[in-house]
């Protein structure tokens, strides 16, 4: 089970891995980037309220603007209930879409300690079509990751040229 709190910690020494800084974000680097990137944020001051557990509820337009910037459902952003587990019982009442998502997110946080595993997983599991990209990414296992990474450097593959 995690708080709120411990997860807003968590999210923000994931991000600084993620975007090369080698060291976790300051909450001021957090504020920082969300009013460069996002044109909104929060305050420095309230960030630590939330990690510390002064304040343990989020607001709608909080929850959002945090759940943007770390690009993580809105869902996570709340305490987890008492006797929570990652760990999904059974599939048999979720349509295939949603059991995806739910398995998707159950594995991103088995894998919390593996920035980039943990990211690509939850980001795979908002998209609409989270089946079409994994048929897409075996395709692309069957492609040298250096021809993979040409494609990308020339940007053929983001304008939609061959490349």
């Amino acid at each position: 089970m995690m708080l709120l709190g411990e997860k807003l910690r968590h999210l923000r020494q994931i991000e600084g891995q993620v975007r090369g800084l080698n060291r976790d974000m300051s909450k001021a680097d957090v504020v920082r980037a969300m009013h460069s990137e996002l044109g909104s944020g929060l305050s420095q001051a309230y960030l630590s309220q939330l990690e510390s557990g002064a304040r343990v509820h989020l607001s709608a337009q909080s929850r959002e603007l945090l759940s943007r910037f770390y690009k993580v459902h809105p869902g996570y952003l709340v305490d987890d209930p008492p006797g929570y587990q990652t760990e999904i019982a059974s599939t048999a009442l979720l349509d295939e879409r949603d059991a995806l998502d739910v398995w998707l997110t159950s594995r991103a946080e088995e894998r919390r300690d593996d920035p980039l595993i943990y990211r690509f997983l939850l980001r795979l599991s908002r998209e609409s079509e989270a089946r079409r990209y994994l048929a897409l990414f075996d395709d692309l296992l069957d492609v040298p990751a250096e021809t993979i990474e040409l494609w990308l450097e020339s940007g053929a593959v983001i304008s939609g040229t061959s490349p």
